[in-house]
């Protein structure tokens, strides 16, 4: 009796642990987002006042996870790999295009192009929290039925 116990709870939790794992996509989508909108306020915020060159801003900004590497490879001056993030082709040329822009031409130029870019990432950003939301929660609300749909078809 109590080894079809442990085991449903056993297939069950491995469910949601399959559900949980399916929905990282959007938490990295997220995060990505959250991160290129923080780093977008700090480059403004440093076109504005200290003006340090591009490789400084860089160094001195601390990326957490794959977008630190992201931030180590814009540092030594590589194109960007956008692959871990999820990103459609369109974000993904959105965001080739502002990085290609980081430390380019004028302060007035990239402070205009900047600040342009800081709509536009906040709805991303936004979007990117709500798909992330919903999306996790559905993957383990789904997780956790297909756990108990086995467990009903084993035992």
């Amino acid at each position: 009796m109590w080894l079809k116990f442990i085991l449903s709870g056993l297939i069950i939790a491995f469910c949601v642990a399959l559900g949980y794992f399916a929905a990282e996509k959007y938490r990295a989508r997220k995060k990505f987002f959250a991160e290129l909108s923080a780093l977008n306020e700090a480059y403004l915020s440093e076109l504005s006042y200290a003006k340090k060159p591009i490789d400084v801003f860089l160094e001195e900004r601390k990326g957490k996870g794959d977008f630190a590497k992201l931030l180590q490879t814009l540092q030594r001056h590589e194109a960007p790999s956008l692959k871990n993030f999820h990103l459609t082709k369109e974000e993904e040329a959105d965001c080739r295009e502002y990085f290609s822009m980081l430390g380019r031409g004028d302060s007035a130029s990239q402070r205009a192009f900047f600040s342009s870019k800081t709509s536009l990432l906040a709805e991303k950003k936004q979007a990117a929290e709500k798909e992330s939301r919903s999306r996790s929660a559905l993957y383990l609300k789904l997780g956790l039925l297909a756990g108990l749909a086995f467990v009903i078809l084993i035992v």
